[in-house]
């Protein structure tokens, strides 16, 4: 079933993912190519305030024409450590840094053509910390209730996989499991 990678070509180098073609062995001899999308490791948080709400964001994202309402999330630099870059990105999207991490979950975002994995944490007793933001970022903060965040879900205005599945987890949490 395994597949042996027998040359990886790099066409294409940019500042957010690097695009590669793979020639492949297949388990019956056959070769085939596969298109790779190497992107860093990224982080999404659930940042609770000391109100109970969760502190989500809307911000534009061109790929698909319009503002997302979305957990606070960003990619990590070269060899970060993945705690640091989830207080990095709380500190530069919402303001705060969190006193206290715990990871939800992980997930590959489309193991069939991308190398990005996303590490999901909570982030409570938060803490006003603010870094300067990514110059080409523009973020509202939208504090919600949980029961409005998931409500958002199934309404279909909370449509990226991150934040449901962080929002999901969080809720699953605080019922046991």
């Amino acid at each position: 079933m395994e597949e042996q990678t027998i040359e990886q070509r790099r066409v294409y180098e940019g500042r957010v993912v690097r695009l590669r073609i793979d020639t492949v062995r297949l388990p019956d001899g056959r070769t085939a190519t596969r298109e790779v999308v190497e992107h860093n490791p990224a982080v999404a948080m659930v940042p609770v305030d000391r109100e109970g709400r969760i502190l989500l964001v809307r911000q534009w994202r061109s790929p698909v024409g319009a503002a997302l309402l979305e957990v606070p999330a960003g990619t990590t630099d070269d060899g970060e450590d993945i705690e640091a870059a989830v207080q990095r990105e709380l500190q530069e999207e919402i303001g705060y840094r969190a006193g206290r991490l715990t990871r939800l979950c992980g997930f590959w975002v489309a193991p069939g053509y991308c190398t990005e994995y996303i590490h999901v944490y909570l982030a409570e007793e938060l803490a006003e910390s603010r870094l300067q933001a990514d110059d080409d970022e523009r973020i509202e903060v939208v504090p919600l209730t949980l029961k409005e965040a998931l409500a958002a879900i199934a309404a279909g205005q909370i449509q990226d996989a991150k934040s449901q599945v962080g929002l999901l987890m969080y809720a699953a949490r605080l019922r046991g499991g």
